[in-house]
Order: structure tokens, then sequence, then C-alpha cells
């Protein structure tokens, strides 16, 4: 076998691949026997008709085809691994010249992996803004607590109140239409925290039980419906129940009850060791993305078009089936977005974000020899296990009948003993937030 090898566009190769006479001769006849054995031929049994007859009946180039199909998978990565080509999508056959007695001649083009040349990724000194805690957090986290063990108790002498729950039937109509979805019984709106539309809950506080009555809105020019976004719509209220919150009150019973604490000052130090713990968190991974950030920017890499549209698909593959799962349909989310032409620009980018990041990723582990290990890869699985409530055994029997997703955690733990990696290599510093400056009137 001879390879000749010829730089193509962008990061192609093309490779012309000429296999010996004798050897192409072989396959072809292999190629009769295999297609004598299920072609039906008048007057002989299956695999048993000579070579020329079952040429006249399937036709000669039927039986190249044949043979070059039964030759190229193992040829093929026979001259990719000689040649040491880092391909990245499956090859294929550009034309071939096949004349028995001959040498075979067949041309493929491969995709090859896009160079990167990185730049500064170890030793870097760096800084990040502290993420400081608030200094409310601590009393909203125990109002979120008391809230937590709140209880609801009917409102019968007074009217609604921002702070009520308000338990009602509603019917909504726009433009003369009923509103598709828009209608709801005996639901339960909690007055001052609502996901409604904007005026929509204010309209009902002052309102009594049994008040039956009518409120006018306006939906919002980025709701997701096209039809509704910035028109006027009326609806329709009937007011079954008010109920009120009733907070406990904070005293060391109630730090008793939610946790192993005796005083409300045990719960209060739980708390503030919770906020602290959350700031470190937040902090670490604010290290690790400015690192990664800054080593991501400091490389180059030319990303072939063909790469970016494969991973746009890839992409858009995955947004429609997500939100196929949530009910929302992907010609709304175009128009919502722009149309297509913008969608696909905000997909391209994302694409060829994706491609440098695992290109670079890549890069550095070559370099730094750093490999997957099967703890690495059980460490995943245990996560998965976790994160999904499953049996590791029973993630791995999933992951068995699903090469692509075996893949792609394959990477994910690749990308985390990267980040390790330059996480050790590279030293950041926690600084305090700078200040906006005030401008003088």
């Amino acid at each position: 076998m001879k390879v000749t090898l010829e730089k193509g566009k962008e990061n192609t190769v093309n490779m012309e691949i000429t296999i010996p006479a004798k050897e192409a001769a072989d396959a072809y006849n292999r190629a009769v026997g295999r297609i004598s054995q299920y072609v039906n031929i008048d007057g002989f049994r299956k695999g048993k008709a000579p070579r020329a007859i079952v040429e006249k009946h399937v036709g000669v180039e039927r039986i190249k085809i044949e043979a070059i199909e039964s030759l190229m998978p193992r040829t093929i990565a026979q001259a990719i691994e000689e040649n040491k080509l880092d391909v990245i999508t499956q090859p294929s056959v550009t034309s071939y010249d096949f004349e028995l007695g001959k040498d075979l001649s067949v041309k493929v083009l491969v995709e090859t992996r896009p160079e990167v040349t990185l730049g500064d990724y170890k030793g870097l000194n760096l800084k990040v803004d502290d993420s400081p805690i608030p200094e409310d957090a601590e009393q909203k986290s125990i109002d979120n607590l008391l809230r937590q063990h709140s209880t609801l108790e009917l409102v019968v002498d007074r009217a609604a109140s921002d702070k009520d729950i308000a338990v009602i039937d509603f019917e909504g109509y726009s433009n003369g239409e009923k509103i598709a979805g828009g209608e709801g019984k005996n639901y339960s709106l909690d007055l001052g925290n609502s996901n409604f539309i904007p005026g929509f809950a204010e309209q009902i506080v002052g309102k009594n039980v049994n008040d039956e009555f009518e409120i006018n809105v306006t939906f919002p020019e980025e709701y997701h419906d096209e039809k509704l976004k910035g028109q006027p719509a009326t609806f329709k209220i009937k007011i079954h129940e008010i109920k009120e919150r009733v907070l406990p009150e904070l005293n060391d019973s109630f730090a008793q009850k939610v946790g192993p604490f005796k005083t409300v000052d045990d719960l209060k130090e739980d708390i503030k060791k919770y906020l602290e713990t959350q700031r470190e968190r937040t902090n670490k991974q604010s290290c690790e993305n400015e690192i990664f950030k800054t080593v991501i920017d400091a490389s180059k890499v030319d990303i072939p078009e063909s790469m970016i549209m494969r991973e746009v698909q890839s992409l858009e593959a995955d947004y429609k089936q997500r939100l196929a799962y949530q009910g929302i349909d992907w010609d709304t989310l175009v128009k919502s977005q722009g149309g297509q032409d913008h969608l696909l620009e905000t997909l391209k980018e994302d694409a060829a974000n994706r491609i440098k990041n695992s290109l670079v990723i890549d890069k550095i582990a070559k370099t730094e020899n750093i490999k997957l290990e099967q703890k690495d890869l059980e460490h995943k699985f245990a996560e998965l296990a976790a994160v999904y409530g499953m049996q590791q055994q029973d993630v791995l029997k999933q992951l068995g009948q699903n090469p692509d997703m075996l893949g792609s955690i394959s990477q994910q733990a690749l990308n985390d003993k990267v980040r390790d990696f330059l996480v050790a290599n590279n030293t950041v510093e926690i600084v305090a937030p700078k200040k906006a400056k005030v401008e003088a009137k």
C-alpha cells in the first residue's frame, strides 16, 4: 500500500491510497462471492453462480463498490496511523480508479484536528474580586427559615393584603378572545411574590372573600407568546379564600425544632458558617474561571467553518430536545430570539467557544501528559448516580448503551483533570471589590 498526502483547505487532508493489483483483485473476487450469496439468479443456487454471471446480473461497478467498502476501513485506519494524522471526523471516499489487473487508486478526504497554539498557561498571577457576604444575608436566611416553618390561617375579618395568599378562580380574555391556558380554579396566589403578569396580584389586594370582579393588565413586550406580546387583557376573578402567613417566634424552642441547636445563637452561628462556606465556594469557582478564561484567551486556534456548523447542529438538536421536555415550541423560540439568522449567529458563537475550550483542554492534556485513569471515570459515574438517584451499576448499564454519552463523560473527566492542573500551577489573589465611583453633581 502506498499513501500520498496533500493538504487541502483549512484542516483537511487529501489521501491518495494505492492498493496493489493482486490485493484489489482478491477483494473484488471476495465481493463477488458475498454478493452471490444473497442475489437470486435463475438457474443457480445462491453462492454457486460463476463470476461472469454475477457481473452480468448486478453490474461490475456494484461489485467494485462492494470490494472498496470492504477494503477501506482497515486500509484507511492503517494509512491514518502510519502518517500520524489526528482525524476528528469519519473519513470519506471522494473518488476511485479501479481497473482489474491494475493497482487500485482511492482518494480519501479526512478532517484533522486544528492546530492549537497555547499561550502562557502556567505561572500566571491573577486577581479576582472577593464575593463578600451581604450585610443582610444572615437576616434573610433567618427570614426564609421562619417562612418555611410558617402556617397559613384563614382570614375572615378583613380584605386581602400584599402579604396574603389568595385562593382564586380566574379567566382571561384578550382582544375579545379567551386566552389559551389563561384560566385556573382554586389557584393559590402569593400576592407578595407573584410571577403572574405585572399588575395582576396588585389588583387583588384590598378585595374580600367571595368578591367577583375584573382586572385589566398588559402583557409584557418580551412575553413568550407572540400573539399576546404587549397586548391588553382582562381577567375575571373570584376570591374563595384569603390566608395569612403566620411566622413562628424566633426563640430557642424554634432553633431546637429546625436542627441540632440548643439556642438561637447556635442557629445563627450555623448560618454564618454556611454563608462563609458559600462565599469560599464562590471565590474558588471565580478563581478557576479566571484562570481558565485567561488561558483560553491567550491560546490561538483557527476553527474551520465545517467544524463549527457540526457543533451548531448538535447544539440545536440538544436545545430542541430540552425545549420539547418543557413544552416550548422551537419556532416560537426562534421568533422570540430575533429570527433564524440571529439565533444561528448566537449558536455559532456558542459552538466556536465550546470547540476552542475543548481543543485547548486537549492540547494542554497532551502537552502535560495528563491522562484519564479508571478512578477518574468512576468518580464521574458516582456523581451521575448521586444526581439521578440511581445505583452506579445502573448508570454504567445505560452508558454502555450510549457510546456518545460515555464519550461526553470521559471528556468531562479530562476537563476536570486539566482544570485541577491549571489551578495547581497558577496563582490567583482574591482582592476587595473596587467601589463604584460616585460622580459629583
